[in-house]
C-alpha cells in the first residue's frame, strides 16, 4: 500500500487538499443525512464564533476580575483547587456526576427506561485516541453503556471542561440517545435500535445535550459554562474551516484575521490555535482529520441546529 501511494497515487495527485463544492456537498449529506448549503452555513458558523467568543468574555470576567479569556483559561487549568489528583478518584468523580445526573433527570425532564439506568464511568486502556468516547450498551443490557476517558498519562485532571463533555458522552447526551434506542424494543425495529443514525443525529444530539444542561441550571458554576462555551468554539471554528478549506472560501473582509484570504491548512491551523484552547498535537490533528474526512467534523455544530429547530 505505501508502495503505491508513493509510487502511483501522488504523482498524479492534486496540489489542492480541498475536495470542491459538488464533492464536499455530497460527503456532508452522508454525514447529515440532509442536503446543506455550504455556503450559508459558513456564513452561520461566523456568526456562531461571535457568540460564543462574547459569551466567553464575559464568562472570564466572572472568573477572574479583568481576565482576558487566555487568562482564565491559564488559571482554570492550573489552579490546585480546580482539579481532581489522581486517576481513581477522577474516575470516581464522574461515575459520581452520571449516577446523580441520572438521578436529578429521571422523571423530571426524561422518563428514562429502567436498563439505561445503569452507565459505567471507566478509564480508557493507553494507546488510544485522547478524546473522552462513549461505548452502547450490549443489546441485553448485560454490558451497560460506558464512557470513556482516557488519560494520556495524566494524573492532575482539571474539571472546568470535563463537566459539559460528561454529559455530551454519557447523561444526557450519548447515553440517552444510544442506550434508549436499544431499550426500544416494543417500538422500533432491530435494524432502528442496533444500527441506524447519522453522526448529524448523534454528534448533534450530544451537542445539544451540553447546551441543554446550561439551560437547566446545571452550568451555574462559571468554570464548567466557561468549559461549555470552549466545546462550543471548536465546533463552530469546525464550521469555518472545514467549509473554508473544502470549498476555498474567502475569510470575510470584517474578521481580524486574514481578512479576505482564500482559507489553506496553514491558515486552519493558526485560526485553530488562537480561537480554542485544546493542546497543539490535538489542534494539528484536527485539521489533517477535516482534510481527510470532508463533512464530518460540522455533524456536531450542524446536528445541534437542526435539533434546537426541531425544538422550536
Amino acid at each position: 500500500m505505501g508502495e503505491y501511494l508513493l509510487t502511483t497515487y501522488l504523482p498524479d495527485a492534486t496540489q489542492v487538499d480541498g475536495v470542491g463544492r459538488d464533492r464536499y456537498a455530497l460527503s456532508a449529506k452522508g454525514y447529515l443525512g440532509a442536503d446543506l448549503d455550504p455556503e450559508e452555513t459558513y456564513d452561520w458558523g461566523w456568526e456562531q464564533l461571535a457568540w460564543v467568543r462574547s459569551e466567553m468574555t464575559k464568562t472570564a470576567e466572572v472568573i477572574k476580575s479583568g481576565a482576558s479569556i487566555g487568562e482564565a483559561v491559564v488559571l482554570l487549568d492550573t489552579d490546585p483547587a480546580k482539579m481532581i489528583k489522581g486517576e481513581d478518584e477522577f474516575r470516581q468523580w464522574m461515575q459520581d456526576l452520571q449516577d446523580k445526573t441520572i438521578e436529578d433527570m429521571d422523571g423530571v425532564h426524561f422518563d428514562i427506561l429502567d436498563p439505561v439506568r445503569k452507565i459505567e464511568a471507566l478509564i480508557s486502556p493507553p494507546g488510544g485516541a485522547l478524546a473522552m468516547y462513549y461505548t452502547g450498551p450490549s443489546e441485553d443490557f448485560s454490558r451497560p453503556g460506558r464512557t470513556w476517558y482516557p488519560t494520556g498519562g495524566k494524573t492532575e485532571f482539571p474539571i472546568w471542561r470535563e463537566v459539559s463533555i460528561a454529559y455530551h458522552e454519557g447523561v444526557p447526551g450519548h447515553h440517552f440517545q444510544i442506550a434508549t434506542n436499544v431499550a426500544m424494543t416494543d417500538e422500533l425495529s432491530r435494524f432502528q435500535r442496533l444500527l441506524a443514525g447519522t453522526s448529524g443525529h448523534a454528534e448533534g444530539w450530544a451537542l445539544y445535550a451540553e447546551r441543554l444542561m446550561g439551560e437547566l441550571g446545571y452550568l451555574e458554576n462559571p468554570d464548567y459554562y466557561m468549559g461549555m462555551l470552549d466545546a462550543q468554539a471548536l465546533r463552530s471554528v469546525r464550521v469555518i474551516v472545514d467549509i473554508g478549506m473544502h470549498l476555498g472560501l474567502k475569510i470575510p473582509k470584517h474578521s481580524e484575521f486574514y481578512p479576505g484570504e482564500v482559507w489553506r491548512g496553514d491558515l486552519a491551523l493558526e485560526f485553530m490555535r488562537e480561537r480554542v484552547h485544546f493542546p497543539a498535537d490535538f489542534v494539528a490533528s484536527e485539521v489533517d482529520r477535516y482534510l481527510g474526512i470532508p463533512g464530518q467534523a460540522i455533524s456536531n455544530k450542524v446536528g445541534e441546529r437542526v435539533w434546537l429547530e426541531a425544538r422550536e
